[in-house]
């Protein structure tokens, strides 16, 4: 390869091959994650130990109760589903550079509107109700999101604190709802809201335990995939999160697509609240708050805010969540000890991120 002209006495660049700089890069963003997920696992080995437990006994109960059958892969399945849709809540404003944390809330918040409308209608028939709930849940966990998005773009409120603190708005909302103006009073034990008729609940697929969430959650994994790879739309949110100043200059509506990725973000994580209601609990209630908002959180940051790699990850999340049951059982540690392991997951990813760029293989080399 020639090297490029020289300008004004400057010296000349060698350029740098196109696939080099793309194999290299790709390479990169997939190592990282895998590496960080295997440093979590030494990590979370070594806390096994501690408490007197084999690491590779705890590992081998953790992949059995994941994916040992297909009745244990049935269970991971079905905590992807919701899993896929609120990492979309985290990975699509961050496409912005926004760092958006309010899964739980637009969940909850999709579950109760979901509800209300299902409740509404649940003498029609079961598609216009599954239908009216669905855009019931998408609209409420939309606009719950898009607020965080006009309090960053209006008033300069960091989003990150404030879509942090509506989630424990929406939970205590929720809680409000199911212990007064919703509340079925035959629910003593649990309040919860009056229940959505089982004939017109999400159905499982086929003879399995999977419900159709999965399904919903893969087909939104693809539409966001396309529209923020292959689209003009997406190239400008990728063009506002690389140089927000850049972007104003260009004349790009930048607070316009910043709420509209907000609500299209909400809207993910309330279809999630819809599917919880429509195929799990058949009600709104405390169960709605199970920590999938959360989980989706770390899923997005593992799958590098890419769509196809959060259905992936999900999966694998999915398995881990399916597995906290068997650590109690089988080696006697608290349930809440795979919150540690996604403790361990989450920070190694946070850590990895400051590592991009400054590993010397992964750095092109001057041709």
């Amino acid at each position: 390869m020639q090297p490029a002209a020289s300008i004004a006495g400057a010296p000349s660049v060698a350029l740098i091959p196109r696939a080099s700089l793309r194999w290299r890069s790709r390479l990169e963003a997939a190592a990282m994650p895998i590496m960080a997920v295997l440093v979590a696992m030494v990590l979370f080995g070594s806390f096994c130990a501690s408490q007197g437990r084999n690491p590779l006994a705890v590992f081998g109960a953790i992949n059995k109760a994941a994916f040992g059958s297909w009745y244990s892969f049935q269970n991971t399945l079905i905590r992807a589903a919701p899993l896929m849709l609120t990492a979309l809540c985290t990975a699509l404003p961050a496409r912005l550079g926004l760092v958006v944390i309010g899964n739980e809330g637009a969940l909850v918040i999709g579950g109760l509107t979901a509800t209300a409308a299902g409740l509404a209608v649940q003498s029609a028939p079961v598609l216009v109700v599954l239908t009216a709930m669905a855009l019931a849940g998408m609209v409420g966990g939309g606009l719950w999101i898009t607020f965080v998005g006009i309090l960053y773009y209006k008033r300069g409120v960091n989003e990150t604190i404030s879509s942090l603190l509506l989630n424990y708005v929406a939970i205590a909302f929720l809680n409000h709802l199911v212990n007064g103006p919703m509340r079925d009073p035959s629910s003593l034990n649990k309040p919860s809201s009056y229940p959505i008729p089982d004939d017109k609940m999400l159905p499982a697929i086929g003879e399995s335990n999977i419900h159709y969430g999965l399904v919903f959650g893969m087909v939104v994994c693809l539409i966001a995939w396309v529209l923020m790879e292959h689209t003009s739309f997406g190239f400008k949110v990728r063009m506002i999160g690389g140089n927000i100043r850049a972007a104003r200059m260009a004349g790009l509506p930048v607070a316009a697509i910043g709420l509209i990725i907000c609500f299209l973000a909400g809207a993910a994580a309330g279809l999630a609240g819809m599917i919880e209601v429509a195929a799990v609990h058949g009600r709104a209630n405390e169960s709605l708050a199970a920590g999938y908002g959360y989980a989706g959180i770390l899923v997005a940051f593992v799958a590098r805010h890419r769509g196809l790699a959060i259905m992936l990850v999900s999966v694998m999340l999915g398995g881990i969540l399916a597995s906290g049951g068997i650590l109690q059982r089988q080696f006697q540690l608290p349930d809440a000890t795979i919150l540690v392991f996604q403790g361990l997951v989450f920070i190694t990813i946070l850590f990895s991120d400051s590592l991009y760029g400054k590993l010397k293989f992964f750095k092109e080399e001057a041709a």
